[in-house]
């Protein structure tokens, strides 16, 4: 994976699973936003285009600053009885809002 952030199995099987039903090209896009009520926010994509300044593997793609931002990671994907979703664990977060979405660093 990219080598920064660890990706666990169930998180890699649901990004190949949401990718198989895009068109052929697509990429699943992560990356870390402005916004949210703690300052930064993670947001997951779909992107059919790769810059220059993107890290890539298979069909993960990550802007640099959000790579920066992502370094020593753990990547996972929960299925919960309130919904399922993606859940980044990153060290260096400071705090993070109730809604568990919005962080600082």
């Amino acid at each position: 994976m990219i080598k920064e952030i660890n990706f666990s199995k169930k998180a890699v099987e649901r990004i190949n699973q949401l990718i198989a039903k895009k068109p052929s090209g697509t990429f699943f896009r992560i990356a870390v936003k402005g916004g949210g009520c703690s300052g930064f926010k993670y947001d997951f994509s779909f992107d059919n285009k790769i810059d220059e300044n993107d890290s890539k593997h298979a069909n993960i793609v990550i802007d640099q600053s959000s790579l920066n931002m992502l370094k020593g990671s753990q990547i996972d994907f929960s299925e919960e009885l309130i919904g399922t979703s993606f859940k980044i664990s990153n060290p260096k977060t400071k705090s993070s809002c109730g809604c568990g979405i919005s962080f600082s660093f």
